[in-house]
């Protein structure tokens, strides 16, 4: 019976903390996408500037993974961010 109340508080605790990560996360990409907005917009072209930054950031994630060994699950989702960021911050950049 022990054993599975403490299964139960680590199960719980491991829940919290996935949950302050996920407001962490999205805190993150909230203000990053705000600053990337406000930034950008003061580009001549913003549009390629995104897709440079965007394209900075996955040479960045191809390469950290590369040197660290990385979780294939981990990269693909860093990746899928990118992605995410950038149509968020070209849909409110002049075309």
């Amino acid at each position: 019976m022990a054993d599975q109340n403490e299964m139960q508080a680590e199960i719980a605790k491991l829940k919290r903390e996935t949950a302050e990560l996920s407001g962490l996360a999205l805190a993150t990409g909230v203000i990053l996408t705000q600053l990337l907005q406000s930034m950008l917009k003061r580009e001549l072209n913003p549009q390629q500037a995104a897709g440079k930054v965007m394209a900075n950031a996955r040479e960045a994630i191809e390469g950290f993974n590369a040197q660290s060994g990385g979780d294939s699950v981990m990269k693909q989702r860093a990746l899928d961010a990118v992605t995410q960021y950038e149509e968020q911050i070209r849909s409110v950049l002049a075309v």
